[in-house]
């Protein structure tokens, strides 16, 4: 289990990108669950759509990555610094199956299938309720900066 202050110590993201509130569960080098709360208050629901919130696909994505980004510090056994960043490396075989709308707690359920040569494969389902909104298949790598 993570809470949020532990999050804010491993991503470097902060508000209004940070997209992970809690880890709930992790099992190193092998998967991670998290939950996002998903509030009236962020700031893309004001465009996204006006008559109707409803969360951006690209964000749940980010969501899962973040939720992946925990879960890959863990089974390295690091604490990111300044200068490690960890990228999308690609995306494949996204599906967007439910809408997430405000007061929805999206829970985030990552696994890693690959590690090889600073590239980190994951499978990663978000859901609401325990009905699939988002899935896909995220590779990312770690980087450090000069």
């Amino acid at each position: 289990m993570m809470d949020i202050h532990q999050i804010l110590k491993q991503l470097p993201h902060r508000y209004p990108i940070l997209l992970v509130d809690r880890v709930l569960e992790i099992e190193k080098g092998k998967r991670i669950k998290a939950l996002k709360n998903v509030s009236i208050n962020e700031p893309y629901f004001t465009g996204h759509f006006p008559h109707r919130p409803v969360m951006p696909g690209v964000l749940m994505l980010e969501a899962m990555a973040q939720a992946a980004a925990l879960l890959a510090f863990d089974s390295l056994g690091t604490v990111p610094d300044e200068k490690t960043l960890f990228y999308f490396a690609g995306i494949d075989g996204a599906r967007f199956k439910r809408p997430v709308e405000p007061g929805d707690q999206l829970i985030m359920e990552v696994s890693l299938s690959r590690m090889k040569a600073g590239i980190f494969k994951f499978a990663a389902q978000a859901r609401v309720d325990g009905v699939l909104a988002c899935e896909a298949e995220l590779m990312c790598t770690v980087r450090t900066l000069p």
